[in-house]
């Protein structure tokens, strides 16, 4: 049977042999029990739903058993036979071109060189869900195949509710995760909803189909870091046999040491899963592995004297290398943390003293204790970075929660004010001021036809539109600029491509809109094949989250939502493709709401209506609401927004006088 005929069956009516459990993959670790008797029950029905009631009998105790010995119900018997990627558009079935571009998106979630966890339908982040379950997967699919330029289907956390009729310039999916009641929002309601099958985590490009590998990351972590140098910079040097240290070689943080290396300093990064360590050793992503503290010093002494451009994954934990670093003198001068501390007590992060294994078992069996550990573990580390900071280390929390979930433990990481933190978000410090508030953010772009030689091509056009921009560009942006064609110059000579033939690139509503243009334009004299636009929801305007993407915003509406709401209605109407609207984030659940789109470019003069239409929007809402908080930066783009585009007229903040107050 073709892949095409397999994709259209969906959940078979005649029950597949089971899966042997592989384990030679990455699994997610074993949720923590959570259901009374009667949830349990509840959840087995909710997934036996999804089956003809012959075949409840037999799959009740598979079911079961999957629940009690990984807290999910994640039918592994339905996972497909055929391989899991981002093949051509031409590949797919179906009468939609934009829903055939979908699936194309969808598969490269999963694919097992991008995916975190992936037989458990997770990208990246330790919970960052596409489905909850292979049958959401099997069925969405078949929809995808079947569905017209007329129908929409929705997306419930996971779960296809169905087709249903629109219009040609309706979105043809609209995806919903984790969005609920504000009062069930705690991370044990998403232990409860999960298992129960009725809410999923969908990150921020996990359940929105727009992740495309640790590639999405790479561009922003590079400039933070370029930033971070510019901010310790004495005389202008730059980063040369500088010490970045960090953690995480995950999804979205194993992009640190490719960026590192990019940025040209020392980068130590900590991981405690040797399967990480292996993968991301193995892409190239970082230049070489330590497992032994005294030979990682010994490593790191001799790059600072020699002035090197390495980056080294430690395969241990972070706290051991942060307390070794400050006994054996070691000057970092860049720190941060990217572990998934928005899930701090399921896999999101692991304590010192504990091995990866063990760390596991107590997570799972005694989640108390775990809970205890683990913050007995940030309070070490937050002692650590304490007494290294004082010899003048730069850190900067990268918005994964660690901050947070450090002062719930007690760590000594408050300002004498007690409400603020000691050290700056990152946003607060970087990316707001010197990205966000101008514009500046992760458009990305995938080369459906699969085809490296398009991807090279849309480079190409990328770098002429910037350079042509730079030239009249103001004063204000000109180091933006420069750093982002630098950044795309680069991107095939630093082989930043895992899974779909993808290129994230900062640009402002105007480079966004050009390089789009550019793209229709030579898909409609058949240069390249269609292409899918998109972002990242850590951008300008598609999130909402207090602790970083709009922790630089000081007039107390940081802890709203409206922006990200706004938003995503803005794109739906405006010509994307798809849009999607999440509860939780890279800092976690109930800390954040966050949007996004995907919109396929097909060379026709209504995509280029629609790019032009949703482009526009979907930047200026963010910077429209920064100008209002009164970020200078954002005042100065809006105001240019507006000469440029007659038809935008934005309500600008009246200043006050600070000697008046």
């Amino acid at each position: 049977m073709t892949f095409k005929e397999q994709v259209q069956i969906g959940i078979p009516s005649e029950l597949p042999s089971p899966k042997p459990y592989d384990y030679s993959i990455n699994h997610a670790p074993k949720r923590k029990e959570i259901l009374s008797a009667d949830e349990k029950k509840l959840a087995l029905k909710n997934a036996l739903r999804y089956f003809k009631a012959e075949h409840h009998s037999k799959l009740v105790d598979e079911f079961k058993k999957e629940l009690e010995d990984y807290g999910r119900i994640y039918m592994y018997r339905f996972r497909p036979d055929y391989k899991i990627y981002a093949r051509p558009i031409a590949e797919y079935p179906g009468k939609s071109l934009q829903a055939r571009s979908i699936m194309l998106m969808i598969q490269n979630n999963l694919d097992y060189a991008v995916a975190q966890h992936p037989h458990e339908l997770i990208t990246y982040g330790g919970n960052g869900a596409v489905f909850q379950n292979w049958a959401q997967y099997l069925l969405t699919m078949k929809y995808l195949s079947e569905m017209t330029d007329e129908q929409t289907l929705a997306m419930y956390s996971g779960h296809p509710m169905g087709l249903f009729p629109s219009h040609r310039n309706a979105p043809r999916v609209v995806v919903t995760n984790g969005m609920m009641i504000p009062n069930y929002s705690k991370p044990d309601d998403w232990e409860k909803f999960n298992a129960l099958g009725v809410s999923q985590y969908g990150q921020m490009t996990a359940g929105s189909y727009m992740y495309i590998g640790p590639q999405g990351i790479v561009h922003g972590t590079t400039i933070t870091v370029l930033n971070g140098g510019r901010k310790i910079s004495k005389n202008g040097e730059g980063l040369a046999g500088k010490l970045f240290v960090t953690s995480g070689l995950g999804g979205m943080s194993g992009a640190q040491p490719k960026a590192g290396n990019i940025a040209g300093c020392i980068t130590v990064c900590a991981e405690v899963n040797a399967k990480a360590v292996e993968v991301r050793h193995s892409q190239a992503w970082v230049d070489e592995v330590a497992s032994d503290l005294d030979a990682l010093v010994s490593r790191v002494k001799k790059a600072q004297e020699n002035q090197e451009v390495v980056s080294i994954a430690y395969h241990g934990n972070i706290v051991d290398v942060w307390e070794r670093f400050d006994t054996e003198g070691v000057y970092i001068d860049l720190g941060s943390d990217q572990t998934s501390l928005h899930n701090p007590w399921a896999g999101g992060y692991y304590p010192v003293g504990l091995t990866f294994e063990a760390a596991n078992e107590m997570m799972a069996n005694d989640p108390i204790q775990f809970k205890q550990k683990v913050q007995e573990s940030l309070r070490r580390q937050a002692d650590a970075i304490n007494k290294h900071t004082a010899k003048g280390t730069y850190f900067f929390d990268y918005g994964n929660a660690f901050l947070l979930e450090a002062s719930r433990a007690g760590a000594e990481v408050m300002a004498e004010n007690g409400i603020d933190f000691k050290y700056a978000s990152y946003v607060q410090d970087i990316m707001g001021p010197m990205c966000f508030d101008y514009g500046f953010g992760p458009f990305r772009w995938v080369c459906a036809s699969g085809k490296p030689e398009d991807l090279l091509k849309t480079d190409q056009i990328a770098s002429a539109v910037l350079e042509e921009m730079k030239k009249t560009s103001p004063p204000e942006i000109q180091q933006q600029m420069d750093d982002n064609i630098r950044w795309i110059k680069g991107a095939q000579e630093n082989k930043l491509v895992v899974g779909s033939q993808a290129r994230i690139l900062y640009a402002d509503a105007e480079g966004r809109i050009k390089i789009a243009e550019a793209f229709n334009q030579a898909i409609a004299a058949g240069d390249i094949g269609p292409v899918v636009l998109g972002r990242d929801h850590h951008d300008v305007s598609g999130t909402d989250s207090p602790y970083r993407e709009t922790s630089n915003i000081y007039d107390g509406s940081k802890f709203t939502a409206d922006m990200a709401i706004q938003n995503v209605i803005g794109d739906s109407f405006r010509g994307a493709t798809w849009v999607s609207i999440h509860n939780g984030g890279g800092v976690g659940w109930g800390e954040v709401i966050n949007g996004g789109f995907g919109m396929l470019l097909d060379g026709t003069a209504e995509a280029s209506q629609r790019l032009r239409s949703m482009l526009f929007w979907d930047v200026n809402n963010g910077i429209a609401r920064r100008s209002w908080a009164r970020n200078e930066e954002a005042i100065f783009a809006i105001e240019r927004a507006m000469e440029a585009e007659p038809l935008l007229r934005v309500t600008l903040p009246n200043l006050v006088d600070e000697n008046l107050l």
